[in-house]
């Protein structure tokens, strides 16, 4: 494994760490000017706390899985299916 491998990980898990931040952290910072904002009755904070984060958390799986398997196929270390 060379340098760039590990360039490129360390790229991705900050990229991911960043965004998980956001939803877990800055997201619920703001939630009393979310709450202005209502969608179907529930106000966008709540609405946050109780599912977004958690569909966001469950996207950003899903993200770094599929683009750590194409930086592990480009690199040549790769688990075999």
């Amino acid at each position: 494994m060379d340098g760039m491998y590990w360039s490129a990980t360390k790229r991705l898990v900050t990229i991911v760490l960043a965004i998980w931040f956001f939803f877990g952290f800055v997201i619920h910072m703001f939630v009393n000017i979310l709450n202005e904002i209502v969608i179907i009755g529930f106000p966008l904070g709540y609405y946050m706390a109780a599912q977004g984060s958690l569909i966001a958390f469950v996207v950003i799986i899903f993200y770094y899985s599929t683009k750590q398997d194409e930086l592990d196929r480009e690199h040549g270390v790769a688990e075999e299916d």
